[in-house]
């Protein structure tokens, strides 16, 4: 599989230590500056409210199979996480879609650093997600 950026994300966050942990914390305004070779792919993108963003952690270097979580004090299983530092370093977060001019997407909501490369965008549509109850793992009790 070969995987080309398709763009660049535009965010106020130069530094790992200055973006917010995951895009549900955030309200940073921010823009996907798409190539213009796919501009013609974000026709019908205006009537999503939110959109999937999924990228490359281009500043993360290796991996370990165990992390300590930001909301936790014990080690975890890489995969029960959403910690950065992965084999693959694919990223995802779920953004605000504010509006679009050509090929320029205004979000709000992003947790990614300046520069990020954009390797696809999904429409956020809720009921292609699982309805019934879901658990959180180790995760519960600390979430608000």
């Amino acid at each position: 599989m070969k995987v080309e950026p398709i763009g660049i994300i535009h965010t106020p966050f130069n530094h790992k230590e200055e973006a917010p942990i995951q895009p549900s914390r955030s309200s940073a305004l921010g823009d996907v500056e798409v190539f213009k070779e796919y501009e013609e792919g974000l026709e019908d993108i205006e009537g999503f409210s939110h959109i999937v963003l999924i990228y490359q952690f281009h500043k993360s270097e290796g991996y370990s199979l165990k992390v300590k979580p930001f909301l936790d004090d014990n080690l975890r299983g890489l995969f029960a996480t959403r910690a950065p530092r992965r084999p693959n370093q694919i990223g995802l977060s779920v953004v605000k879609l504010l509006r679009r001019k050509e090929n320029i997407l205004f979000i709000k909501g992003i947790d990614v650093l300046e520069g990020t490369p954009l390797l696809d965008i999904k429409p956020y549509v809720p009921d292609f997600h699982p309805k019934e109850e879901v658990k959180v793992g180790w995760l519960q009790g600390k979430l608000k």
